[in-house]
């Protein structure tokens, strides 16, 4: 279901993902704080999606806040919106992920944690790639994590590997980084920019999931990738990754080999 208020064709475009979990709701409410923007929330969850909505509405006065229903972990959910949406994307904030403790499956047999942080982050950019570049100078960015790695080309989805939330995590996280550098290298020629960070150590759903808790508030976690998303000093900057608003020096973009293998593996997940 997509459920567009009042949009205003002068307004940038913003859509971020995951935005009823805590990191999410903060980033989008950021940027509907700012001047200019209207702000789309793909949302999973219908009910908490309305719920946000009214919530950013009321904190910001930007009634040019509303949700479109989409499952990440689901090509036909993200495919679905995608027809949909007709407009430019000035700014795509890719930020929904899981950490379910044990090995699920989508209905299409895709290992969940994987299809939702991963595929989710690929399939949304592929998808509104056109719109991206009506909009002239967009920006995607994925939030990602410090905490990152132990990748394995040969068993992205824990099918040979006893399946272990962290290592899922992590695994999904450094792929989080590395199609970071494949999108950006891709789409620089139509000046899109495409960015990771890690946004914070914040007492979320999702740290809670993964045994920990977190000394920061959400709206400091948001900093990073709303910064990313409408700094001006950030025109033109892409295939990075930042910490505290600080570009990090990311080990995993150096192996461009391993990047292609990713990008290659993710492009083999079709719609039947």
């Amino acid at each position: 279901m997509l459920a567009i208020m009042n949009a205003n064709t002068n307004s940038k475009v913003a859509l971020v993902t995951g935005a009823t979990g805590a990191i999410g709701f903060a980033i989008a409410n950021q940027i509907a704080v700012r001047p200019g923007f209207e702000v789309v929330l793909l949302c999973r969850d219908e009910a908490k999606a309305k719920f946000a909505v009214g919530a950013i509405q009321a904190a910001t006065g930007n009634r040019l806040v509303s949700y479109a229903q989409v499952d990440l972990s689901r090509q036909a959910s993200v495919s679905a919106f995608a027809s949909t949406w007709d407009r430019p994307v000035h700014v795509l904030v890719n930020n929904a992920a899981i950490a379910p403790p044990m090995r699920e499956e989508t209905p299409e047999g895709i290992e969940m944690q994987f299809a939702t942080n991963v595929l989710g982050y690929y399939w949304l950019t592929q998808a509104l790639e056109d719109r991206l570049v009506k909009a002239e100078s967009a920006r995607v960015v994925n939030v990602a994590s410090y905490w990152a790695g132990d990748l394995d080309l040969s068993d992205l989805e824990f099918k040979r590997r006893r399946y272990d939330q962290h290592q899922a995590y992590r695994q999904s996280k450094q792929a989080n980084r590395m199609l970071t550098v494949a999108f950006a290298e891709h789409l620089q020629a139509h000046g899109i920019t495409v960015n990771a960070c890690h946004s914070g150590d914040v007492n979320s759903t999702l740290s809670n999931a993964l045994g920990f808790g977190g000394h920061e508030t959400p709206e400091k976690g948001a900093k990073t990738p709303v910064w990313l998303a409408t700094a001006p000093e950030m025109e033109g900057v892409t295939g990075k990754y930042f910490e505290q608003c600080k570009e990090v020096l990311c080990p995993f973009a150096k192996d461009r080999g391993q990047i292609a293998a990713l990008d290659e593996a993710c492009q083999r997940y079709r719609l039947a």
